[in-house]
């Protein structure tokens, strides 16, 4: 299976000054000197906190009887997500422990993030999404992270050049189907709202959930300026606006509706536990938004050498391996293989969708539905 590509750019990097060595033959005293000059950069180069190597052994030595704080969003560290599994290959590695924390959806995960009253409780944040990314970065509260694993990540999903929010997964939306409904597939959003799909629809709340807010950008860069009257048009067939994608997808699952907006992945679950194809990610004329999710380390963090070896470790192509049948999303790293049951995985034309007001839009479009 190929893999989905975005066209952004990607940052040059820049050598550290310690490991350019250069030593001048001389004689007698002045080449003894520039022999201890080259041995002492050399030394510093290996032991400075910049080489992730170094960093990595040094978290390694130090991570007896910690416990890593980590913020991220309900369907990570569910039952079925990868919180646990990498929790425990991770205290397997470092002997250090993690502690997940659910903040609701990755819409209130940046909210409780950027909650002025409090500072963050934690070390790490798991879950901001690619148009979250700008606010999240402008609050000023990750630092730059130094990844060996960083190289085998898919280029085009490195959109922070400062690498203080890194690329852990991606995916393209999409409207799930359940093909034994009776009910006629739609084949674009302007299908959505015809009176055969009334309160057969099941979406999230662009508040507090990230697929929310990719569907609101996908509605904003399908109508543009005529977005808000699509989300009119659109509210005689929403069944439900649910605060997080675990709790719409569930309602779905049970058949409370035949459509629900997820991702061109979530075939492969279905596949994976109920070996059945019953339900279809759906094609649209518009194309399809993708989502690429973040992790980083935050500054106020008593343990940024050994949150930043997590990150790192998150991105190794054993702990990615563990991702798309956990999170049902590709992982970034290029080296990681995908499962079987990704062979029911389609790839749609892509359609670039950001939201043009992220603080007003929101609140906008969900009031839209709550007075309709």
């Amino acid at each position: 299976m190929g893999w989905l590509h975005i066209s952004v750019g990607v940052r040059s990097l820049r050598r550290h000054p310690y490991n350019l060595i250069r030593v001048i033959p001389a004689e007698g005293t002045m080449m003894r000197t520039r022999q201890f000059i080259a041995i002492f950069l050399f030394v510093g180069g290996l032991f400075s906190l910049n080489n992730p190597v170094w960093a990595q052994a040094n978290a390694q030595l130090n991570a007896a009887g910690v416990e890593l704080v980590i913020w991220t969003y309900d369907s990570f560290m569910s039952e079925w997500g990868p919180a646990g599994q990498i929790a425990e290959a991770f205290q397997k590695a470092y002997g250090a422990k993690l502690r997940f924390v659910s903040k609701g959806d990755g819409g209130a995960l940046l909210s409780a993030l950027l909650d002025g009253s409090r500072k963050p409780n934690a070390d790490i944040i798991i879950g901001l999404d690619n148009r979250q990314l700008e606010k999240a970065l402008q609050s000023g509260l990750f630092v730059p992270l130094s990844l060996k694993n960083l190289a085998e990540v898919q280029k085009n999903l490195l959109l922070d050049p400062t690498n203080r929010l890194v690329p852990y997964d991606f995916g393209q939306f999409a409207f799930m189907w359940d093909s034994q409904s009776g009910i006629e597939p739609p084949s674009s959003l302007e299908d959505l709202t015809k009176p055969i799909y009334r309160k057969k629809i099941i979406i999230m709340d662009p508040r507090t959930s990230t697929p929310g807010l990719g569907f609101l950008a996908w509605t904003e860069a399908a109508y543009k300026e005529g977005w808000k009257n699509y989300w009119k048009r659109l509210s005689p067939s929403i069944l439900a606006m649910t605060p997080s994608w675990d709790t719409g997808y569930g309602l779905f699952t049970k058949g409370e509706a035949p459509l629900v907006l997820s991702y061109s992945t979530s075939p492969a679950y279905h596949k994976a536990y109920e070996n059945t194809e019953r339900y279809k990610a759906l094609q649209f004329t518009e194309g399809h938004p993708m989502q690429i999710e973040f992790a980083g380390v935050l500054s106020s963090s008593e343990h940024r050498e050994l949150a930043q070896s997590f990150v790192d470790f998150l991105l190794s192509a054993e702990c990615q391996a563990l991702l798309p049948e956990t999170q049902w999303m590709f992982p970034s790293n290029t080296k990681a293989k995908l499962p079987a049951s990704f062979s029911v995985v389609s790839i749609y034309p892509a359609l670039d969708a950001d939201i043009d007001d992220i603080v007003r839009d929101p609140s906008e479009a969900a009031n839209i539905l709550i007075s309709h």
